[in-house]
């Protein structure tokens, strides 16, 4: 089957250029008039140095928009976030408008196969998970998913990643929650590289932190997102404001909102190390007005990191970008309208790497087994969906149908033939066969045909990524590693 992955979007513009000027213009004005409070000494002295205003006494960084659109400048516009294989086949180019969807994270409950229940999340779901990614060609990389409940702070990150990277080979993102946790994890990603140098010239590893929204940027997750940008590790500074709490109602004030968060997030990447590579973040969506719980399953979500995306097109950065997820507590009709229709939103808008677009149920808090095998055929019809209709001398066929003349037939024809593997989506999960078919193969819906794919796979002996020689090294050198993960 053919995989689509890093094609260009930008067929869904939500916002006319007109709209995007508008919005520029009022973030820069936030910049100007209202600052940002950044409660992180070191990160502060830097914007002081660059030429910012700041009131010591509430520490509120103020900007105009000359010297934001300069310090933008050194982010990079285009990043390869880069997978294990050498060939390439995992690497993903973003920036622009092409496209890649996946994992998200963190949800804290699991849902195991062919279950409607959920438990607390565990170390083994990561790496089952990760094998389970591994399967999906449609799911371009493994965002570290979920939290687990059976570890200590200190070592949530080395066993996130460490259980991620020795179960898959696609890039593997994660949000990070220890300075420590983040350094070792560097340290890790190092000797899997084989040294620095390599790391840093190939990224196989990612990092998320995130800022405070409305415009805050805290200590905590401030040294996060530096330490990742002195390393010269991508680094993604969502913001995540919600209509009608910590953003206005409106979807155009929400974008003014997060387009503050994320581009203040990415100046401080950038004045810690010019030129590191960070990405333009949005996890915006809507609150439920009844009791102002977040809502992760509606089309305004799907719409406002649509135009996100075209922000980030337009300050020429890579964008990290929300879709794919439902309210829905189990795998029924609402889970899949409303992740596919954010998916399909978001995706042909052009944002370059869409994470939770496989896998979350119940407002992101669940990371389901079988939601990511169904998650990867809406992900492939999404994606045949960004590729097209390509309309060449090729593709318009005119010598065939010439051919062929009326009340003929092309089910013999050369140009079917070499064409028919890719020109159409061939699902692997649906059922296309008739009644009697489909009853006579025990009348399965497509949840319980995912339930068999997970079960499929898991059920086969797992196989070790890394060496032999990495995982001892990572079991001897790396703090609070479960040893478990590297066998």
């Amino acid at each position: 089957m053919k995989t689509r992955k890093g094609l260009a979007g930008g067929q869904y513009t939500p916002l006319s250029e007109k709209d995007i000027k508008k919005i520029d213009d009022a973030s820069m004005q936030i910049f100007e008039e209202v600052g940002v409070q950044v409660n992180f000494p070191a990160a502060l002295e830097t914007f002081l140095e660059a030429g910012a205003t700041v009131d010591e006494k509430q520490n509120i960084v103020k900007m105009d928009r000359g010297l934001v659109k300069e310090l933008l400048s050194s982010a990079p516009a285009t990043i390869t976030l880069y997978g294990r294989d050498e060939s390439g086949e995992h690497d993903l180019e973003i920036g622009g408008n092409r496209v890649y969807m996946g994992t998200g994270g963190t949800a804290l409950n699991v849902q195991d196969p062919g279950s409607n229940d959920s438990r607390r999340a565990e170390l083994r779901d990561i790496m089952n998970m990760a094998r389970l990614v591994d399967h999906l060609d449609n799911i371009h990389f493994y965002m570290l998913n979920v939290y687990p409940s059976d570890l200590s702070v200190k070592g949530i990150d080395v066993n996130r990643f460490g259980a991620g990277l020795n179960r898959t080979r696609k890039h593997i993102m994660g949000g990070v929650y220890t300075l420590d946790g983040v350094r070792n994890v560097i340290k890790m990603a190092e000797k899997i590289a084989g040294s620095p140098e390599t790391l840093r010239k190939r990224p196989f590893i990612s990092m998320v932190a995130c800022p405070i929204s409305p415009f805050k940027l805290d200590q905590s997750y401030g040294e996060l997102a530096v330490e990742a940008a002195k390393n010269n590790i991508p680094v993604v500074v969502p913001a995540e404001p919600l209509c009608g709490a910590t953003a206005p109602i409106t979807l155009a004030g929400n974008l003014v909102v997060q387009t503050v968060d994320t581009l203040a997030g990415i100046i401080m990447t950038q004045l810690a190390n010019p030129g590191s590579p960070a990405i333009y973040g949005c996890i915006s969506s809507i609150t439920d007005l009844r009791d102002m719980k977040y809502l992760a399953g509606a089309v305004e979500m799907g719409l406002m990191n649509a135009g996100a995306a075209q922000m980030a097109q337009f300050y020429n950065l890579p964008f990290y970008a929300t879709a794919g997820m439902t309210d829905s507590k189990t795998i029924d009709a609402q889970a899949g309208y409303e992740s596919a229709i954010t998916s399909t939103l978001v995706a042909l808008a052009g944002a370059n790497f869409i994470h939770d677009a496989a896998g979350f149920v119940e407002f992101c808090m669940t990371a389901s087994y079988d939601k990511l095998v169904v998650d990867n055929e809406i992900i492939g019809m999404v994606m045949r969906a960004v590729e097209g209709i390509e309309v060449n001398d090729r593709t318009l066929a005119l010598d065939d149908i010439k051919k062929v003349g009326p009340g003929g037939h092309f089910v013999s024809s050369r140009h079917t033939r070499k064409y028919m593997r890719t020109e159409q989506y061939r699902p692997e999960l649906s059922d296309r066969n008739t009644r009697d078919q489909w009853q006579a193969d025990g009348s399965r819906d497509a949840c319980q045909r995912a339930t068999d794919y997970v079960r499929k796979v898991l059920e086969a002996p797992a196989e070790n990524v890394l060496s032999e020689d990495v995982r001892a090294f990572i079991k001897a050198e790396i703090p609070a590693i479960q040893p478990f993960i590297m066998e």
